[in-house]
């Protein structure tokens, strides 16, 4: 199919027309992946099998010598046949194996045992071998940018207002933060994952014919696919584990969202504090040939509200009747495209992040807008300190009469003889903030530091 007769965007906008990211997702996310994946668990199967002496060891070279020479189209033609994919999958095996090796083919199974196990597996695969490792270098990229501007002063805002000075280092500090605690859950999550051989109910009926401890030999096969089995599993495995994985994975995807919001506000035309790095054919506007719009972190939020009310059908997903039903059978199939959309906004992410134009002279000029104001919280804070009967209401009626008067906040409070008595307690370094509002930013560039120390530790224990 040529790329273009693609319907979802994911495949002909999104990873489709970039070769490196699709090379990666492909290995995980693909439908020949999944029959892989399948084919992997059908094998391992088999393995345990004659380890345990429950078949023939040249059964087991036979079983893995078929399942490394079957395609996605192969056991899809079957299924044209069979109408049931993992009984396609089955036939594809037995076709390529003697007949004394053909009763022990997906010997004790049902289709579940190998799609739940199969699913757990590659979706703990592409997290941690492709998503970690991406959220990783963008978690390291925003390091450097905090650490680099740490000390570079910044207007902080609430409410869309000025509030109290920050250091531009320390916002993105946040990011550092909250992206980082996302990889740790998501890390831990993908450890988490788990599959099963328990059955068509999910009480070892079949494996306990043969199989003096049936719980022993779904361990030990799990344990060899690198994974663990619940306490419980029915038909199929509780759902809990892989719904963790996909919300630390959805919230991770907020907050990159939320760094690309706030990194398209700050390009705003009347804040112009950073710049998003145009390339020298780049077009912004069909008709504004001036226009460097902030496409990239538009598209970051814009993919994120696409995939994030999907959580919705992975919680959906949760209720299945008794031991089985297949309300999730094709619901469940679209959770991976998530995957993929996160990807491709870190990556877009990382990209725009790494040519980040930090404009330090339209951060001085937006904090120059509000320096006489600032003084506000620390002389309320002070002059409260020092005993004054209602501090917050006397500076709030300072800042009407400083503007009406046309002068700082802080000469204006100087100047007030009714503040005398407060003001000749404050030490030098109280009178050099209302003065020099700059100095008034707390321990934001130590917090910035600290903070990128410690993210940066616990990448290097992640990676």
């Amino acid at each position: 199919m040529n790329l273009f007769d693609s319907i979802s965007p994911l495949d002909y906008r999104y990873y489709g027309n970039n070769p490196k990211l699709f090379e990666k997702l492909k290995l995980y996310l693909s439908e020949d992946a999944a029959i892989k994946y399948q084919l992997l668990v059908e094998k391992t199967l088999v393995e345990v099998l004659a380890e345990k002496k429950i078949c023939p060891k040249d059964a087991a070279r036979e079983v893995a010598r078929a399942c490394g020479s079957i395609s996605a189209e192969d056991v899809y033609r079957e299924e044209e046949k069979t109408k049931h994919n993992i009984r396609a999958l089955v036939n594809c095996i037995r076709r390529k194996v003697s007949d004394k090796s053909k009763p022990y083919v997906h010997f004790t199974a049902t289709s579940n045992d190998i799609i739940s196990t199969s699913e757990a597996l590659r979706l703990k695969d592409a997290v941690i071998k492709v998503v970690i490792p991406d959220l990783i270098r963008l978690e390291k990229m925003l390091i450097k940018i905090a650490r680099k501007e740490k000390a570079t002063l910044q207007i902080g805002r609430t409410h869309g207002q000025h509030a109290e000075p920050i250091t531009f280092g320390f916002a993105i500090a946040e990011y550092v933060s909250r992206l980082g605690s996302r990889i740790s859950a998501i890390k831990i999550a993908a450890d988490n994952m788990r599959g099963k051989f328990s059955g068509a109910v999910g009480s070892y009926n079949a494996s306990s014919l043969f199989i003096r401890d049936p719980e022993q030999f779904e361990a030990a096969v799990l344990k060899k696919l690198g994974l663990k089995a619940s306490t419980h599993s029915t038909q199929i495995v509780e759902p809990e584990f892989a719904l963790d994985l996909y919300h630390a994975l959805t919230s991770a995807f907020g907050v990159i969202a939320n760094l690309a919001d706030d990194m398209r506000h700050l390009q705003r035309s009347e804040i112009a504090e950073v710049a998003e790095e145009f390339t020298s054919g780049q077009v912004g506007s069909s008709t504004m040939p001036h226009k460097r719009n902030p496409i990239n972190f538009e598209n970051v939020k814009s993919m994120w509200k696409a995939f994030m009310p999907r959580m919705i059908t992975g919680y959906a997903d949760q209720i299945s009747e008794h031991q089985r039903d297949l309300t999730n059978s094709a619901s469940s199939r679209f959770m991976l495209e998530g995957v993929a959309a996160l990807l491709a906004a870190v990556n877009r992410l990382s990209g725009v992040m790494g040519r980040l134009v930090v404009d330090h002279k339209g951060l001085e000029k937006n904090f120059s807008l509000s320096r006489e104001r600032i003084t506000a919280e620390p002389l309320y804070l002070l002059l409260a300190y020092y005993n004054h009967p209602d501090a917050h209401e006397a500076v709030r009626k300072m800042t009407l009469e400083s503007d009406k008067r046309g002068i700082p906040l802080g000469k204006a409070a100087m100047q007030d003889k009714s503040l005398q008595p407060y003001l000749k307690k404050f030490t030098k370094e109280h009178k050099a903030i209302l003065s020099n509002p700059e100095k008034y930013t707390g321990i934001a560039a130590k917090k910035a530091e600290e903070v990128c120390s410690y993210w940066e530790k616990e990448m290097g224990r992640l990676s």
